[in-house]
């Protein structure tokens, strides 16, 4: 380890820590108790923290103006607008950002700018415990998927798979972040049957793999992500959860290739449950000579026997559900609802 890293992770208490990752996330999955953040109110602020890949100013701009739309004020990270290569700045000041933010009892909440890359690379930067004393929402999907995850499975907090800063917030997706974040409310979780406002656009469509219902914990996020945790400190217990992906840009040999992963890594033996949202982009380039995307997940989650199905408002879409992590919830494969059987937030 070099100086300048020791000396980051020694300031903020974690050069011990980080040494027992392992130990502490096998330990958290089961005997830590699940903490819920508070929930927002009209004129709380917001931490904007950017964990993975860089903004503009222009976009920092726009941002701004949908959290005061939405009744919200914000605090600025400061290193949001920094730059290295494709990431927004060196790891540990994004690191920093995040804990930060958590440390400081005036933010109510964190909202990431955007997704891309980067969160893998912080994880050891982030100080859990600091969070687990200091619950607060944080959201996020795309790559910030690994950030969720990792908050959850090692501070047991409640985090939320949702727009990032930078999505489209339309009325789809504030209804949700409305109703769970604010409201407190426990929902029930179904596509839109409106085309919304792209005339050309079809409403989204449940693929039923597997009917029925199952109960679980809410654990997921984005494929690609998820599977590049595999093996790491940083991924919760799936023992009996329902699992959600999403996926963008992966042709379906790719997907097979994740799916394969997380089978042979024994995670997809342990669910109860699961859903596909959206594969966005996903079309492989010769369908000649390739799988379906349907195919492929009847090869890999119907010999699993568990409710399941395709088309959930989930992922690189303008609607997008708020899914809470960590939350009991029941699924319904025949109409593709996501019933949360407690609220997400104190």
């Amino acid at each position: 380890m070099n100086c300048d890293r020791r000396q980051f992770l020694q300031a903020l208490g974690l050069a011990a820590f980080t040494s027992q990752l392992p130990k502490i996330a096998q330990a958290h999955s089961l005997s830590q108790p699940i903490v819920k953040p508070p929930n927002l109110k009209l004129g709380d602020p917001i931490g904007l923290v950017n964990p993975a890949s860089f903004v503009s100013s222009e976009d920092v701009e726009e941002v701004k103006q949908t959290l005061k739309n939405l009744g919200l004020n914000y605090k600025l990270g400061n290193h949001i607008l920094d730059r290295y290569g494709y990431l927004a700045g060196k790891d540990i000041d994004r690191a920093a950002d995040i804990n930060s933010m958590f440390a400081d009892p005036s933010v109510k909440a964190i909202l990431t700018l955007r997704g891309g890359w980067g969160c893998n690379r912080i994880l050891p930067l982030i100080n859990y415990q600091l969070i687990r004393k200091n619950p607060k929402i944080i959201i996020g999907y795309s790559d910030i998927t690994s950030l969720l995850l990792a908050i959850y499975a090692l501070s047991g907090i409640v985090t939320f798979h949702g727009p990032v800063a930078t999505s489209t917030w339309n009325q789809f997706t504030v209804n949700y972040v409305q109703r769970i974040l604010f409201n407190g409310e426990a929902v029930t979780m179904r596509n839109s049957p409106f085309i919304g406002e792209n005339l050309s656009s079809l409403p989204l469509q449940v693929e039923t793999i597997t009917p029925g219902k199952a109960r679980g914990k809410l654990i997921g996020g984005n494929l690609s992500v998820l599977s590049a945790m595999v093996g790491s400190a940083y991924l919760p217990n799936w023992q009996g959860s329902i699992l959600f992906i999403e996926e963008i840009g992966e042709e379906v040999y790719r997907v097979d290739r994740m799916l394969t992963q997380l089978k042979l890594a024994g995670i997809l033996d342990r669910i109860s449950g699961f859903i596909f949202g959206q594969c966005t982009k996903c079309d492989p380039e010769k369908p000649e000579q390739s799988l379906t995307l349907m195919q492929v997940l009847q090869d890999h989650i119907k010999p699993l026997k568990i409710p399941a199905w395709y088309g959930a408002a989930i992922g690189h879409i303008p609607n997008k559900f708020t899914l809470p992590i960590g939350i009991e919830v029941e699924i319904d494969a025949n109409n593709g609802s996501i019933q949360m059987l407690e609220s997400a937030t104190n």
